[in-house]
């Protein structure tokens, strides 16, 4: 077994040092959070609730939970997140596939690199998209949370670069076989690109599971808000004169920060669930994806 130097040695010690501290840099605020969410008001407000709940309550949790607005929009978070995963992982499979080719086989590749290039670099703008999606007769409708976010092109070049990395040989002894571009694709290329695709899902899941601010622009009724658009206007939009004598009790059990904390937890729970299965590809995909240019 290979012996250590002293300078390794000093070199991983300082390494796991600085790594653990991070860590604790990242997970306290986060239980912090966690703290004040369980907690009365008066407790948070005051500043007591540190890494531990004072006055335990789940009066913010049952606010939210118990609302039908709430369950409406989770479902329309789910048919977002499930519609919009389709689309983006489809539309970004069908583009990098053939622009991993070399210009032997796609002659204008660098057009249609290029193509999608000056699109991260230059935008329309929110004004001109908005307009675009009342034009076709979007608005007020699932759609317009799921189209105008349909290519990504970061994920388009990150699914690209590892279809590059590839043996060709692969490739060539399926064609060999009388595989066509279609049969390689979906029973060569994506099993093997296994690593890329899992890191793409996470990526295209968080995006629409965090989204909320087009769906405050988008929808004109509140009902078909998704759940983060919803959760960002909860506390803003409640009427005193239309609440019940439940809904008035509730909100003076909580306030706006241990509020804030708790739906800060509902909408990454989803998150917290799915990145676990997805974790051991995700840095193979993100560093095999960005070797070529």
């Amino acid at each position: 077994m290979h012996k250590l130097t002293a300078s390794r040695r000093v070199f991983l010690i300082v390494n796991y040092i600085l790594l653990s501290v991070t860590a604790i840099a990242c997970i306290l605020p986060l239980i912090n959070v966690l703290a004040i969410s369980f907690s009365s008001s008066s407790a948070a407000a005051a500043g007591y609730v540190k890494l531990w709940p004072v006055d335990f309550t789940i009066a913010s949790y049952k606010f939210a939970l118990t609302k039908h607005e709430f369950l409406d929009g989770f479902l329309v978070s789910l048919k977002r997140v499930g519609l919009g995963y389709a689309i983006s992982m489809t539309v970004s499979i069908l583009i990098a596939y053939p622009l991993s080719k070399e210009k032997q086989v796609l002659r204008s590749r660098n057009i249609y690199a290029w193509f999608f290039i000056v699109t991260m670099l230059f935008h329309g703008g929110l004004i001109p998209t908005y307009m675009t999606i009342k034009t076709v007769g979007l608005l007020d409708t699932l759609w317009a949370l799921v189209l105008p976010s349909a290519v990504s092109v970061f994920n388009v070049i990150l699914l690209m670069n590892f279809f590059r990395e590839l043996p060709k040989e692969i490739e060539e002894a399926a064609n060999m076989d009388g595989a066509g571009h279609w049969r390689t694709l979906w029973s060569i290329y994506l099993p093997l690109s296994k690593p890329s695709v899992a890191t793409i899902t996470l990526f295209i899941v968080v995006f629409h599971w965090n989204s909320w601010f087009d769906g405050l622009i988008y929808m004109n009724s509140t009902a078909n808000y998704p759940l983060q658009s919803y959760l960002q206007t909860i506390i803003i939009n409640v009427d005193p004169s239309t609440a019940t004598t439940n809904d008035l009790l509730d909100m003076s059990a909580i306030s706006d920060r241990t509020f804030k904390a708790a739906q800060v937890f509902l909408a990454a729970f989803p998150i917290l669930i799915v990145y676990p299965f997805l974790q051991k590809y995700f840095m193979k995909g993100l560093v095999m994806g960005s070797v070529k240019g």
